[in-house]
C-alpha cells in the first residue's frame, strides 16, 4: 500500500499516475482529508512485481 501525502488532489493523482506508468496499481478515485490538518492523503496499492497494462 502506498499513502501520498500532498498539498491538493491534483498533486495527490499525478504522483499515482507517475507510479502507474512504472507498476502495475489498483487505483484510488478519491482523496481523503483529515479535520484541522492541511492538504490531502491518497491510499492506493502498488505492485512491484507486474508491469503496467499496457
Amino acid at each position: 500500500m502506498v499513502e501520498v501525502a500532498a498539498a491538493d488532489d491534483e498533486t495527490a493523482f499525478e504522483v499515482q499516475k507517475f507510479l502507474a506508468a512504472r507498476s502495475a496499481i489498483a487505483p484510488a478515485d478519491r482523496t481523503m482529508r483529515e479535520p484541522g490538518e492541511p492538504g490531502v492523503r491518497l491510499r492506493f496499492f502498488l505492485d512491484l512485481h507486474q508491469e503496467p497494462d499496457s
